[in-house]
């Protein structure tokens, strides 16, 4: 086992154990004793894989929970502080304004969209990343044909998304915001209206502007959705539309990518004028968050055959 594949498993390790008590008070011993190295030596690697010290890892996850908390449920900000482990009213309402540029009782009130802060596990970006290094993603692979089809009807709503510049796909987009999607993905998740979770989203020519991407994160809210954009975003009206779901069978997490990559190569070779439809090119391609226990998910825009 070479060096950095020991301290990205630390890192995950720690990772972990921050998820399973977060709801407690959790010391740099502790994470160290589960990376199996010194507390220097941990918060090194933790902050050189995460980009966050441990304890700046740990308080950003508990201001984005308590954010929800905040925005869903009717408490009192002393509450929250106390529960997420905030020794003052004062202290919790000044590192959540810095966060995320709002205080608390502001953020209660019009609950605005925000950047949570969402970040993905160390070991399967390592792995996806080192299989795209190794070209091992570009391999042929034997098709498979465990998917399941649903048709779903899409009332007419609207979509806010932030574009990117030439991107066509989710690693693209995550070079062109500069490691930033996390704070759009996050941003995506905070908007209260949302009528289904954040997306990843193929434009067709319909929706993009010249000089653009393709690819886009976006997140569908009602029709008469009014609420303030963030910085950077848009929204634009989409119209009713039908659209076919394929979903993949729960897979380990990471191998996420060999399931994004063998559905997508089964929609290609899919043929919808079996089941009485046409693809809409004047819709969208979208893909929802992957996640092991629930398969991989993809929609596409389709009408039926005239």
């Amino acid at each position: 086992m070479d060096k950095d594949w020991e301290n990205i498993l630390a890192v995950q390790r720690m990772q972990d154990y921050i998820v399973n008590h977060k709801q407690e008070e959790i010391t740099l011993y502790q994470l160290a004793r589960e990376s199996g190295y010194s507390p220097w030596y941990a918060t090194k690697i933790f902050k050189q894989y995460l980009g966050k010290s441990p304890f700046a890892y740990i308080r950003a996850l508990k201001l984005s929970e308590a954010a929800l908390k905040i925005r869903d449920e009717e408490v009192k900000i002393l509450d929250i502080a106390l529960d997420f482990q905030f020794d003052f009213h004062e202290g919790f309402s000044r590192a959540f304004k810095k966060s995320f540029g709002v205080s608390p009782k502001k953020y209660q009130k019009d609950s605005m969209p925000i950047p949570l802060y969402k970040p993905s596990p160390v070991k399967e970006e390592y792995i996806t990343m080192k299989k795209i290094d190794e070209g091992i993603l570009a391999r042929p692979r034997i098709l498979k044909y465990n998917y399941t089809t649903q048709i779903m009807q899409f009332p007419k709503r609207k979509l806010i998304f932030k574009r990117g510049k030439a991107a066509t796909n989710y690693f693209e987009y995550e070079l062109e915001n500069e490691g930033l999607c996390q704070n759009v993905w996050g941003t995506l998740c905070s908007i209260k209206e949302a009528l289904n979770e954040p997306m990843g989203i193929w434009f067709n020519s319909n929706y993009r502007k010249e000089g653009t991407s393709i690819y886009v994160q976006g997140v569908e809210v009602p029709l008469d959705y009014q609420g303030k954009l963030p910085e950077g975003f848009e929204c634009i009206e989409l119209p009713e539309q039908l659209v076919l779901i394929f979903q993949s069978k729960p897979y380990e997490e990471e191998d996420f990518m060999e399931e994004i990559l063998d559905l997508q190569n089964y929609i290609r070779a899919f043929n919808p004028n079996e089941l009485g439809y046409e693809w809409d090119e004047e819709g969208y391609c979208f893909q929802l968050e992957p996640q092991g226990e629930r398969g991989y998910i993809e929609g596409r825009s389709i009408k039926c055959v005239k």
